[in-house]
């Protein structure tokens, strides 16, 4: 049990990585976790700034008793389902580090397709405008700007907490060519056009949203995953707005969700006079980002 870990600093026992990982796969294993050794693994890395192979690598490396007294306030954290990004503060998307913390989305990896997906989009234009609606930790907005230097991009967000975190991460990143605004997408629009508009709204139906994780349910902002509705009101509101805020031949570049979800979105653009939209399928194949085209 954890009071194993409690015990350290009396009996000055001495725990290598490697001891921490059987110790920890064990634990997290009778506490019902689906994938036991990878949450250990995941705190362990954090921990000690490790990737998974240098655990094993340096698998007799000694942990000092500071970090093993942070790694107990962090598996109690995460008994308590807390996401691990969260009581890391810390996450990976499109291979680069970003902060994190309870007011920000943690970011997916099927997100990523966000980014590459914009890029091929405006891959054969030059200083293209692009308006990402609800940044959270900016990470879309961010990935974007590390691969296109010319680019400009607006980042807005309803929650300026939200806004303060992807203004960590982007100076972080020294992504100068990123402008963060506090804005109500709902009720107000930019002034200008841009060449593509990227987001992954909040699209959870609100009746879906008490069958989702207790990790997501219970940590993650609620703004965020749903749009207190039937998971459309977002997508409306592009459909309506696209003439205005996108130049000739403009694109909208939109994450979209599972199951029906996704024909939902395109039948609702369809129904508006749109013709050029695909659905576009992430590294699992399912359809999960929606592209059209002004």
């Amino acid at each position: 049990c954890i009071n194993r870990l409690e015990a350290v600093k009396e009996k000055k026992q001495v725990w290598r990585i490697i001891d921490l990982i059987e110790w920890g796969e064990d634990y997290f294993k009778q506490h019902k976790f689906d994938s036991p050794k990878q949450e250990i693994e995941w705190l362990l890395c954090d921990l000690l700034d490790h990737k998974r192979v240098d655990l094993y690598i340096n698998f007799e490396q000694k942990v000092p008793n500071d970090k093993l007294a942070l790694l107990k306030k962090w598996i109690k954290k995460r008994l308590k389902r807390m996401p691990l990004q969260y009581i890391t503060g810390v996450t990976e998307f499109y291979g680069n580090k970003y902060f994190l913390n309870e007011d920000v989305l943690i970011p997916r990896p099927e997100t990523e397709r966000l980014v590459d997906i914009s890029l091929e989009c405006i891959n054969k234009l030059s200083h293209p405008r692009i308006l990402e609606v609800g940044t959270g930790s900016g990470c879309i907005s961010i990935s974007i700007a590390l691969m296109r230097g010319d680019a400009k991009i607006l980042s807005i967000d309803i929650s300026q907490n939200a806004l303060n975190k992807a203004q960590e991460n982007s100076d972080y990143h020294k992504t100068n060519n990123v402008k963060f605004l506090n804005l109500d997408f709902l009720k107000e629009i930019p002034s200008e056009r841009f060449d593509i508009i990227v987001s992954n709204p909040p699209y959870i139906p609100l009746e879906e949203m008490k069958n989702i994780m207790i990790d997501v349910k219970e940590y993650e902002p609620e703004i965020a995953l749903t749009d207190f509705n039937d998971g459309l009101v977002f997508y409306d509101r592009f459909a309506d707005l696209g003439s205005k805020l996108l130049k000739k031949e403009g694109w909208m570049v939109l994450e979209v969700g599972i199951d029906d979800h996704p024909e939902k979105v395109a039948k609702l653009f369809k129904s508006k006079g749109y013709s050029n939209i695909e659905l576009v399928s992430d590294y699992n194949k399912d359809k999960r980002v929606l592209k059209v085209k002004i």
